[in-house]
């Protein structure tokens, strides 16, 4: 198979599999951008580490991003002893003995309900280290075609409505966030930031800070940074505010690969490649969203002379990654580069079945060095159970 443009010169062969290989140079091309984008925009670009969070590589991150958000109180542990700089937390609830861990970590705590907000707000101020309070709005403007990814969707259990805010005790709340985006260029976020102005354009006087969440490519190939730069600035110089992104997805698109070996070659109507990765426990956005990740060499059905099924190795009847065809028939021993693998993946993997994670390497071209910096084990399965 031929190599992937992302770890360019690297040779399939010399990769134990499975494994998740991330790209060094792919990675500060796009610490470039989001550098560049920060920089037009005059915001804070964190690190979401709900969509990435290979912590090795966090020393390099570092150099150009602030921080992280977080959502969790492990999320908020491993950015603040891993990346350092500045932690974002933001959960759908806290337990209080949740929260009082994050109130150690976390530099911003975004409540998700008011009743949150009241619950705690006693708690946060009690705190000897003072931490800045905000809360999620939902502004009720969806942009997400997917449902299961929508924040702002009918019925959402994320953000607060316009409604609640009538009668609300904002003493204490320096900030608002809003997330409304999924893999969308700036004129989605123009769209949202018009929304939010039109519902909460009488609140915002009073705050010092406003998140505008995740979900935006600013990576991606076309994106208009200009218009991003625009609305942002346009934005903090009409409310007087600070502004802060977390991409996760952006941060590592493009940027790594996960390495496969055929372990069987069968039939059921269709040719059938059993490979020792697994959908459901290693891509499990594959059968959630669902999409068909790109595969290094590879087609769509009928698209070269030989198509194959793909099967993962869970004993899960819908284990099933897609249809590819290859220029070539696969045997036994074969190995397959699936692309952009680096975000969404290493941090949704399970150990179903007692399937092994995939190892974790990087892979940096210009010194063509391939170093595993993690492998796992049955130790790691057996950790999770009692």
């Amino acid at each position: 198979m031929s190599a992937p443009q992302i770890c360019a010169g690297l040779a399939l062969e010399s990769v134990e599999s499975p494994c998740f290989v991330v790209d060094l140079a792919a990675l500060r091309r796009n610490l470039e951008i989001l550098d560049r984008a920060q920089r037009q925009a005059g915001c804070t670009i964190l690190l979401a580490l709900k969509g990435f969070a290979m912590w090795s590589v966090f020393p390099l991150i570092r150099q150009t991003l602030a921080g992280v958000a977080a959502s969790s109180a492990d999320e908020a542990r491993l950015g603040r002893e891993q990346m350092g700089g500045q932690v974002h937390a933001y959960a759908p609830a806290y337990s209080e003995g949740e929260l009082r861990e994050i109130l150690t970590l976390a530099d911003h705590v975004v409540f998700n309900s008011m009743s949150q907000w009241r619950r705690f707000r006693d708690t946060v101020r009690a705190h000897p280290r003072p931490v800045a309070c905000g809360l999620r709005i939902n502004p009720e403007h969806s942009e997400v075609s997917v449902a299961l990814y929508d924040p702002c969707a009918p019925r959402s259990r994320l953000g607060i409505t316009r409604e609640h805010f009538a009668s609300a005790d904002l003493d204490g709340i320096t900030g608002l966030h809003f997330h409304t985006l999924c893999e969308l260029g700036a004129d989605a976020l123009e769209r949202t930031v018009a929304a939010v102005e039109d519902r909460f354009g009488d609140i915002l006087p009073a705050m010092k800070w406003v998140n505008f969440g995740g979900g935006h490519h600013i990576t991606r190939p076309g994106y208009d940074l200009d218009l991003l730069a625009r609305i942002v600035r346009g934005f903090a110089d009409r409310h007087q505010v600070d502004v802060f992104l977390e991409p996760g997805e952006a941060i590592a698109l493009g940027t790594g690969i996960l390495v496969a070996e055929v372990l069987d070659v069968t039939a059921n109507d269709i040719p059938i490649a059993i490979l020792d990765i697994s959908a459901t426990a290693h891509m499990p956005d594959v059968l959630e969203m669902p999409y068909r990740p790109d595969i290094a060499g590879a087609g769509k059905p009928g698209e070269h002379p030989f198509t194959y099924r793909l099967g993962g190795l869970s004993c899960l009847a819908g284990d099933v990654v897609g249809d590819y065809s290859f220029p070539e028939p696969l045997a036994v021993g074969d190995r397959l580069a699936f692309l952009d693998m680096a975000h969404y993946t290493m941090v949704k993997t399970t150990t179903f079945n007692g399937v092994r994670h995939p190892s974790i390497a990087t892979y940096d071209p210009a010194a063509d060095k391939l170093e595993v910096v993690r492998r796992f084990s049955y130790e790691d399965y057996k950790s999770r159970l009692s």
